[in-house]
């Protein structure tokens, strides 16, 4: 009886130890209701959960430690040539005015500024991307860095893996990034087959960091795709490597040139070495110098728990607040903040174009009720929301105003914006826009447009179903 009195009175006093830190923390208040909710609902289950994928981190002291390391190194091997390439403010100013203050915003947390010489491909099929890559792998001179947060084990990923061995053993210095707890299904060995061809394999999630660690790092995902080779061709954008993005799922990714592989690249160096890799070389010799100063402006994004601000989130709303024309989104993932949702309903209101495009029909049970979470007012504010059929559609993009572009690893829900490794492309440029929209053009003949009609055929046991993901929209 003592005993069970003592663990009674032990479990009470932790469920109100946790309850005053979440509400303590600064971090969302629908976050924080809903883990209170699930603690009182669940409360051993509830905090078990908590302290291993519920404690808000961000910019936590332990995530900067893991950046010393590169910022060392960076500055201990880059030159004066480098340091423009990433980081000078001057090129800024030769954007439009009213873009300026957008791009001074993307540049605030990892100081990556606009860069200048671009050219890309904009892909929309994993078949293109496909072949691109594996044209460009079998090319590769110097060096291959691959980080993916999905990296598969069937047959265009296994073909690609072969291509990495092959690269390695003729002398290219290949580094790859295993995501290991989203790819926790595939076995050490399919990567210890890479090791032994002589790739550089690293564990995003290190299992050789204390305990305490490990479990800070569960819950923070490395969500990026990048590719760099010989630190002069990029890729970045929604695809993973496996057969869905090759075969089946639409997406849209990035392929480029220019001097915005150099902010790719110094995002793959820092995580390479956060991850416990080390470097051959110098850093400045990682960064070659971008063959042609005329081109498109681009600015690579990255987003992470180090950084102060969600940026990524604050580049949306700054971007449907400031739109005066149109906006038009593309994301499988719809859970916004409520800053972000505001800003859309403020927009349609005002009389600005704003497009969702999501798809039919989501691949996880639990978003499709959380994706259908808002439409209401949505629909009541003018917001244009369309469900994309056919073949799932995976794509994070926005564009604004036949000017802005944006496509990236991002989606419009709170995990991207507060917890995951992100990486967004902008494009300052009036023919990628018209590209971009073309595109969304081109998925909307293949959708459906929800209105007060569609909206008035869903049954009870969806809007109950809405509500209830709605209590945990913030964990999504």
């Amino acid at each position: 009886m003592i005993l069970k009195a003592f663990i009674t009175i032990l479990l009470i006093l932790l469920i109100a130890g946790t309850a005053v830190v979440i509400i303590y923390d600064n971090g969302d208040s629908g976050r924080k209701l809903a883990w209170l909710l699930i603690i009182a609902l669940l409360p051993i289950v509830g905090l078990v959960l908590y302290f291993c994928i519920g404690i808000n981190l961000r910019h936590h002291i332990f995530f900067k430690r893991r950046h010393e390391r590169y910022e060392k190194t960076f500055q201990a091997g880059t030159d004066e040539r480098v340091n423009r390439l990433l980081f000078d403010p001057v090129r800024t100013d030769r954007l439009p005015e009213e873009y300026r203050p957008l791009a001074r915003l993307l540049a605030s947390q990892s100081n990556l500024t606009v860069s200048e010489g671009n050219d890309f491909e904009i892909i929309t099929t994993g078949k293109r991307k496909y072949e691109l890559l594996m044209e460009d792998l079998r090319n590769a001179k110097e060096s291959i860095h691959m980080e993916y947060f999905h990296f598969g084990n069937d047959t265009g990923s296994r073909e690609i893996k072969h291509l990495l061995m092959e690269k390695a053993k003729e002398g290219v210095e290949v580094r790859f990034i295993n995501e290991n707890i989203a790819n926790f299904p595939i076995s050490s060995l399919y990567y210890d087959d890479m090791k032994k061809a002589g790739v550089q394999v690293e564990k995003f999630t290190n299992p050789r960091y204390h305990l305490v660690n490990l479990v800070t790092l569960l819950n923070y995902r490395d969500h990026r795709k990048i590719v760099v080779i010989d630190g002069k061709i990029g890729y970045t954008g929604g695809m993973n490597i496996n057969d869905k993005y090759f075969l089946r799922w639409r997406d849209t990714h990035l392929r480029l040139t220019g001097g915005a592989v150099a902010g790719l690249q110094y995002l793959f160096l820092d995580t390479w070495l956060m991850a416990g890799g080390s470097l051959d070389r110098p850093v400045r010799d990682y960064f070659p110098q971008p063959e042609s100063d005329s081109g498109k402006m681009v600015q690579i994004v990255p987003d992470d728990p180090q950084a102060e601000l969600p940026i990524l989130q604050m580049s949306h709303e700054w971007a449907i607040q400031r739109a005066r024309r149109y906006i038009w989104l593309q994301t499988p993932y719809f859970v916004p903040p409520e800053p972000v949702l505001n800003a859309l309903l403020c927009a349609a209101a005002s009389g600005v174009d704003v497009r969702i495009m999501l798809p039919a029909r989501a691949d996880n049970f639990f978003m499709r009720p959380a994706n259908r979470l808002h439409f209401r007012e949505l629909v009541a504010a003018g917001v244009k929301i369309y469900l994309r059929g056919g073949e799932f559609i995976h794509s994070k993009t926005f564009v604004s105003d036949d000017y802005l572009s944006c496509v990236g690893t991002a989606n419009l829900d709170f995990r991207s914006f507060t917890t995951n490794y992100e990486v967004n492309t902008y494009i300052y440029d009036a023919e990628t826009a018209v590209r971009c929209r073309s595109i969304f053009e081109k998925d909307m003949e293949i959708s459906a447009l929800v209105d007060q009609e569609w909206l008035s055929h869903l049954k009870w046991y969806h809007r109950f179903a809405e509500g209830l993901v709605g209590l945990f929209a913030p964990l999504l």
